[in-house]
């Protein structure tokens, strides 16, 4: 039996926004966990719902306020890393509950293999998710899931990093989505090993607007666009949106009947065709954005922008790529999904 003198320090790293609805759970379950050797760092986002409050309550060693405005989601990371006290940063969205005292223990276990850089815990949705998002996290998280077959794959809702390799360089603050997703990608291509840790369980889950879904859809693909290895002709209205849409609403069918949850459908479809529609007009943005003027891989630099080859390794993706942190996104212009995590 290990012994808890030998656990190494850790620091919680949270990020919040009126989220006081689920830091009622998140805080006991935090505080319930058998390993205990770690301190708390909060950086809010402005919060108006009592959520300061209850943070305050839980007493962290640091805890920042910035204002919504200046949220940008790589600088973030990158504070509550610097602001770590130890050598494991482990992160946990404020509306993603621990289930189990045993969800901090697998992390830290894991990050403790020198050439582990990064690992992420397995999600189960919440009870009220509805079924296209629900099939997203059954896609992602579940018992036979699809993600452990994709290129790349990870979520930062919750997970931990270790500081040395953080350290070499850290999130690209220029990046608006996918910022995860592009570290974790640099973390593998320096020779790092990027783990799952199904053992490690908390509940997260969002029920997105159709206009929440369209911006989510279109800020990822705008981000994919500018490491995007393949012609820009792939993406398109025949093959990304139409044939995407047909493929996904035929998923979500299987997904709603198996379930008994057909009466969801017509919303799955409503949800599927925005971020179809999103992809093509993201991608097209992000495209011009980062690439207009090019032929080649390197995209030219505007307001300091880190080139593609800054950003990633240009190679051609897999079929099944998905980024982190923010709604699902493939690499392959046909394929998506929509799960914030």
């Amino acid at each position: 039996m290990v012994s808890m003198q030998d656990d190494p320090f850790v620091s919680i790293i949270m990020r919040s926004f009126n989220e006081g609805w689920a830091l009622r759970q998140t805080l006991p379950a935090l505080q319930a966990q058998e390993y205990t050797r770690w301190e708390l760092i909060v950086i809010d986002s402005g919060s108006s719902d009592g959520s300061v409050d209850l943070l305050r309550q839980a007493k962290p060693r640091h805890l920042l306020c910035i204002q919504p405005h200046e949220y940008n989601p790589s600088k973030v990371l990158n504070r509550g890393m610097e602001l770590a006290g130890a050598d494991f940063g482990i992160f946990l969205n404020a509306d993603a509950t621990p289930q189990g005292k045993d969800w901090l223990r697998p992390l830290v276990h894991t990050l403790q293999d020198p050439q582990t850089a990064a690992v992420f815990s397995r999600q189960v949705p919440r009870p009220d998710c509805r079924a296209v998002y629900a099939l997203d996290y059954e896609r992602c998280f579940g018992p036979n899931r699809e993600s452990a077959h994709w290129e790349h794959f990870f979520s930062m809702v919750s997970s931990g990093l270790r500081k040395d390799a953080w350290a070499k360089r850290g999130f690209l603050e220029k990046m608006q989505y996918s910022e995860d997703d592009e570290y974790t990608r640099w973390c593998r291509a320096q020779g790092y090993r990027v783990a799952y840790c199904p053992d490690s369980v908390v509940m997260h889950s969002h029920n997105y607007t159709p206009e929440q879904a369209y911006r989510r859809q279109f800020g990822e693909a705008r981000a994919l666009a500018a490491v995007w290895a393949g012609p820009p002709e792939s993406f398109n209205w025949p093959r990304t949106v139409l044939g995407g849409w047909l493929k996904d609403v035929a998923r979500d069918l299987a997904f709603c009947a198996g379930r008994r949850r057909l009466r969801e459908w017509p919303h799955a479809a409503c949800i599927r065709w925005q971020q179809r529609r999103a992809r093509l007009a993201g991608f097209k943005a992000g495209w011009q954005f980062y690439r207009s003027g090019y032929s080649g891989a390197e995209p030219p630099p505007r307001d300091g922008l880190p080139r593609v080859s800054q950003i990633s390794p240009p190679r051609k993706l897999g079929r099944d790529t998905m980024p982190t942190n923010r709604a699902f996104i493939s690499s392959s212009p046909t394929e998506t999904a929509t799960t914030k995590v």
